[in-house]
């Protein structure tokens, strides 16, 4: 398929929730397009508006760990219940070159649907739980740096009004 140019911050789309995905069929290729440019920038999660597309999709490949056998394909998905936490640092795609830590929990119950529309309620822990909740903060128009204290957000001005120029080039 294709590798898409990931949306930068900035960008109105990561600041609005995405909308519900109705239309299942023709999702395999878009899905295709997320692994693609998810790979190509080598990251491990990808919310569908990180490529400019509105809809309630997530990807997730954490296969590199012993956690997961196969990338995950997330549809209209719902944190339905959280538990217990732990801070790790975070990147974000859409704001190249920052990195610091972000508190989440460390295991989350989610209602979602597969790539075919069937409803699934699975529980997720570790490092999948956390992409997870960083992928539903993008469809929910957050971004890690809204995770974080003012001084970190002071810290990464600079970086931040950079990135918003260049998302508007």
């Amino acid at each position: 398929m294709a590798v898409k140019e990931v949306t930068l911050f900035g960008n109105p789309i990561l600041r609005k929730k995405c909308r519900a995905v109705t239309e299942f069929k023709t999702l395999g290729p878009t899905v295709q397009d997320m692994l693609d440019t998810m790979y190509e920038n080598e990251g491990i999660g990808l919310a569908a508006n990180q490529i400019g597309l509105d809809m309630n999709l997530m990807i997730v490949d954490v296969t590199h760990t012993e956690e997961a056998d196969e990338p995950l394909v997330i549809v209209n998905s719902t944190i339905i219940e959280k538990s217990g936490e732990s801070v790790l640092e975070e990147g974000c795609l859409s704001l190249p070159e920052i990195r610091f830590d972000v508190k989440r929990a460390e295991t989350i119950r989610l209602s979602f649907q597969t790539l075919d529309g069937a409803a699934k309620t699975e529980t997720f822990e570790g490092l999948t739980a956390r992409v997870i909740q960083h992928e539903t903060d993008h469809l929910n128009g957050l971004f890690i740096i809204d995770r974080t204290s003012p001084l970190v957000k002071m810290k990464f001005s600079k970086e931040l009004k950079e990135i918003e120029r260049l998302s508007r080039s």
